[in-house]
Order: structure tokens, then sequence, then C-alpha cells
């Protein structure tokens, strides 16, 4: 299935929506090609929350990105460490929330949760829930003329 990288702010308002490329690719890669690292290191500073799979990126930006922590005991961990590292993993995804709620509202719409179609066409679809999403957002901000 097609993947594409998604960028919301803190409220999980879509600000950018990568085209969709072939699953088979770590996320960071994934980052990588339409040149988010690029952009995140000239842009304007800030914290990052990202997934497991930007791990590494805050290195290569300079930008702060927060991630779950990694696992140190793979096998055999202590008590002490299991209940840490869960409250850890809770803290960040009580922070992400937001975030994984604004990708959520992309895959609320059918042509996304269900398509049916040719993979080849999956990106122009993707661009353009993305689009008709920030059209609806900036709708929303406008104030309608009541007489």
């Amino acid at each position: 299935m097609p993947k594409s990288m998604v960028v919301t702010d803190r409220e999980g308002h879509v600000l950018f929506c990568s085209p969709a490329k072939p699953g088979s690719c770590a996320d960071i890669t994934h980052g990588r090609r339409p040149g988010l690292v690029r952009l995140l290191s000239v842009g304007p500073t800030g914290e990052i929350l990202a997934d497991a799979g930007y791990q590494g990126l805050g290195a290569q930006t300079g930008v702060p990105v927060v991630t779950p922590p990694h696992r140190t005991f793979k096998k055999n961990a202590p008590d002490w460490y299991e209940e840490m590292h869960e409250r850890q993993r809770k803290a960040h995804s009580s922070r992400r929330i937001r975030v994984e709620h604004g990708i959520a509202h992309l895959k609320n719409w059918r042509a996304l949760a269900r398509h049916l179609g040719r993979r080849e066409h999956m990106s122009n679809i993707v661009q353009a829930v993305t689009g008709l999403l920030s059209h609806q957002r900036t709708a929303d901000l406008i104030p309608t003329r009541q007489t």
C-alpha cells in the first residue's frame, strides 16, 4: 500500500502531505525525499513531535525532535524500567494525540479509506484530499456575512 508523510501543527491541522510512495521504505528515508530534512534545517525552529520512524531526524536537522523512548532492555528488563518506559511512552503519546487525530482525519475520507483503484492514482487522491481539507479549514476561518 502506498504511504504518504503528513505534517500537522499542534492542533492537528494538516500543513503538508507528501505524494504517495511505495510503503517499503523507512519513514525517515521517505521524509528525506521531499526535502523535509533540508526544509527543517533552514526553517523556523521549534519542537517536532514525531513517531518512532523519525528517530535520528534531530541530528540531521539541528531541530529538537521528540520521539517515543528507545527500549534499553530488549529482554529481562527490571520492573522499575518497564514502569518508567511505559510512563515515558504514554507521556509522548498524550502530547502527540492531536497530531494523530489530524492524520486520522485524512483517513476518514472514503477515497482514502477504501481506495480500490490503481496505485498510480493514489498520490493524486491524497493531494486532492489534502487540498480539500486545507480549503475547508480556510473557509471555516472566514466569517460569513449576515444581513
